[in-house]
């Protein structure tokens, strides 16, 4: 069986979208807009923005995931759309690994899909459309769940964070990527300084789309710090959540177990 049917009274709640507030039932429809804006050139201003440390940042991730290759191993990977997360875990996986990319935004799924297709994995992957905050899966499905740079998008965290533990196995890994709160005097301000000028001209120039990537830079000063989020993970019941930063703090991958 697949989860429970939620629904949610969002009519008089309200959350953030960047530095605004807005209706709560408005929030994924904006968030998906500028996922179709940038998903064409998503992996490209990845690399400008963070100057290529993204996919170092992504190896030390999916390193975590471990596939084992001798039993079947199933990996759910959440807002994976373009592939970057998977491809990483199905090349250290083997013909009994089966990963699912899952994402509610079908133009950053058709990207994974056409990059896919240029690659030969012994790992399974399939491509879903769905929402983090109700997969559409059964309970104790998967060995690992990963989700990259996705859950501060998601309008309800918290919903969010028990999805991914009804879905993992007993004994499952949960890992998250994502923005965090920079510690280091001096890099903090020239960080807030570089997002806040340089990402919406980068955004503007390669893309035509400045408004989109000022929406990312707000939503990720808007997301809780390290310890905070650490906490939402443990009180999801998640078990010996923690994380590890890295670039001085520009970065945090959290990381909680399904006991």
């Amino acid at each position: 069986m697949t989860g429970p049917d939620r629904t949610f009274n969002t009519a008089a709640e309200e959350t953030h979208f960047g530095f605004s507030r807005v209706p709560l039932r408005d929030k994924q429809a904006r968030v998906d807009e500028v996922f179709h804006k940038v998903a064409s050139r998503y992996d490209l201003m990845n690399d400008l923005m963070s100057a290529g440390l993204h996919r170092v940042w992504k190896d030390i991730f999916a390193a975590r995931v471990k596939p084992s290759r001798q039993t079947r191993f199933r990996h759910l990977d959440v807002a994976g759309g373009t592939g970057d997360i998977a491809f990483r875990i199905a090349k250290a996986g083997s013909r009994r690994t089966e990963i699912t990319v899952l994402d509610i935004n079908a133009d950053m799924l058709e990207v994974g899909r056409q990059r896919a297709a240029k690659r030969r994995f012994e790992a399974k992957l399939d491509f879903v459309e769905a929402n983090a905050e109700v997969l559409p899966f059964a309970d104790n499905s998967f060995d690992a769940y990963t989700i990259a740079f996705g859950i501060r998008n998601v309008p309800r965290i918290d919903q969010a964070l028990a999805e991914a533990r009804r879905v993992l196995k007993r004994g499952g890994q949960f890992l998250c990527l994502e923005f965090s709160n920079v510690e280091m005097p001096v890099l903090d301000r020239l960080y807030e300084v570089y997002s806040f000028r340089a990402i919406p001209l980068l955004g503007r120039l390669v893309t035509g789309d400045a408004d989109s990537y000022r929406y990312l830079v707000e939503s990720i000063a808007g997301f809780p710090d390290a310890e905070s989020f650490r906490a939402k993970i443990a009180a999801a019941g998640l078990e010996r959540a923690a994380f590890t930063r890295l670039t001085g703090g520009i970065v945090a991958i959290h990381s909680g177990w399904k006991l």
